[in-house]
């Protein structure tokens, strides 16, 4: 091999295409990239580009990529294949029950499961647990894991920290400083400054598909480009269509007393409280594996233990007839779960509209009153002239606005919000956090929200619910 190409993991001189515009960049063995970027700019593509996936027409191949090199890239969407491959699995009537479920155990290399890379990222404890049951955050670490442990030498990681907690992110980052010490390669794809690794000093931006690699920058030269690249965006009106719930007649939209949920000897909740007052916005904290979403499953009627506990929502009590599409109602939900579900293909104009039938695609009429509304949110969620685009091929971020659009359509009592944010980048962020603020001062929507991220505790919350506590 060229002695000046033995170091390299990939080159490119000149590069453009339709997607993507790359004038020159070269990333070398050991070295730790940050690829940043708003949503919608282009850094799925250049993901895809890394990983092989974006498929090149003749004449686009003015690239060079070491044969040596073992490249694996880790994004929700590699999440998303496997936890599809799972529910094919789980429907299958041919395999016993035994047979259905992949534990994350079998995911990592038989004779490595002693590795202290597991205990690193605290895996350990959820070896035996099937891949569907992992969080986000935690099938995330996983693949990670497996990555490593089965020899790749460059990782391109999508927003690897996304969905988990302040101990686990340090914990990550500990793990992947030591992997770069040790000669592997990282390009991370970044939707916010702040989760830059102090340790990474190679930067490349994009924007509106032109990548720009700057190189090796001092800490101070990073964040003066990222705060560019991040200009404060104009925030939009959001449309008003409700009214305030200052007369709403019961004492609790939610009264959980104390709700204990067990899957055979492992408990995730004991004797846990949720009461929520109107208007008393709600956040609730703890680390992955803490039964955050198992909480919010108890009050959205998805899991069935709901019904085995004292369980009261919109002053109906669970178990007494009712049903859990007329409680939906009065709901809007965003959740990991809801986008890991929504696999229906179908434009955004069309998921904004289900959230007017709590279903995953559109089945009824749909009214001219209704669609209106339907694009009012999609503007305001920054997403104008996005009625037609295919949901499934928008990026991760744009995907998750149209969620929040859709989760607001109805002007619902219960906001449930279970890590919103993820896969946003800072605008966006702020666009979300602007709309709570927004959502408060109106009164006619309660928020119940689950976040990982300090800066998401807002002083709009009159209550805090933190599980590790317990």
């Amino acid at each position: 091999m060229n002695q000046v190409l033995s170091d390299v993991v990939f080159k490119i001189d000149s590069f453009k295409n339709e997607q993507l515009d790359i004038e020159s960049w070269r990333i070398d063995r050991g070295q730790s990239w940050c690829v940043v970027g708003q949503n919608g700019a282009g850094k799925q593509f250049v993901y895809q580009l890394l990983t092989g996936e974006l498929p090149l027409a003749a004449g686009e191949h003015g690239m060079y990529f070491n044969p040596d090199e073992k490249i694996r890239g880790i994004s929700f969407e590699n999440q998303q294949r496997i936890y599809e491959q799972e529910l094919r699995l789980a429907a299958n009537d041919l395999l016993a029950e035994e047979d259905t479920a992949t534990c994350a155990k079998d995911f990592l290399p038989q004779n490595q499961l002693e590795h202290p890379l597991i205990d690193l990222l605290n895996l350990r404890h959820r070896l035996d647990a099937p891949y569907s049951l992992l969080s986000t955050g935690e099938s995330r670490k996983l693949l990670i894991a497996q990555a490593i442990l089965e020899g790749a030498t460059c990782l391109i990681l999508d927003n690897p920290f996304d969905s988990l907690d302040v101990e686990s992110c340090q914990r990550l980052i500990a793990a992947l400083k030591t992997v770069v010490d040790g000669g592997l390669t990282i390009v991370f794809m970044i939707s916010n400054r702040g989760d830059v690794p102090a340790w990474c000093r190679q930067l490349a931006t994009v924007d509106a598909g032109k990548v720009k690699a700057h190189g090796e920058l001092d800490a101070s030269k990073i964040q003066s480009l990222l705060g560019e690249l991040f200009a404060t965006a104009p925030q939009p009106d959001w449309p008003d269509t409700a009214m305030p719930l200052d007369d709403y007649p019961h004492r609790f939209l939610i009264d959980i007393p104390g709700a204990t949920v067990r899957y055979g000897d492992n408990t995730v909740l004991s004797e846990q409280p949720l009461q929520v007052k109107p208007l008393e916005h709600t956040l609730i904290t703890g680390s992955n594996g803490s039964g955050k979403s198992t909480l919010l499953g108890l009050v959205t009627g998805d899991n069935p233990q709901c019904y085995s506990n004292a369980v009261e929502i919109l002053g109906v009590k669970r178990g007494s007839g009712e049903s859990i599409w007329e409680l939906k109602q009065d709901m809007g939900i965003v959740s990991n779960d809801l986008h890991r579900r929504y696999r229906i293909r179908c434009n955004a104009l069309t998921v904004v509209c289900s959230g007017f039938f709590n279903s995953i695609g559109v089945y009824d009429a749909v009214s001219e009153h209704q669609t209106r509304i339907a694009r009012q949110w999609l503007i305001a969620a920054g997403l104008k002239g996005y009625d037609k685009a295919p949901f499934q091929h928008l990026s991760y971020g744009e995907q998750r606005l149209v969620l929040i659009a859709r989760a607001l359509v109805k002007s619902p009592l219960l906001l449930i919000l279970d890590e919103p944010t993820q896969g946003l980048d800072e605008t966006n962020r702020s666009r979300v956090l602007n709309l709570m603020d927004t959502l408060d001062k109106r009164r006619h929507t309660t928020l119940l929200f689950v976040s990982h991220r300090l800066d998401e505790r807002l002083p709009l919350f009159r209550q805090h619910i933190d599980l590790d506590d317990r």
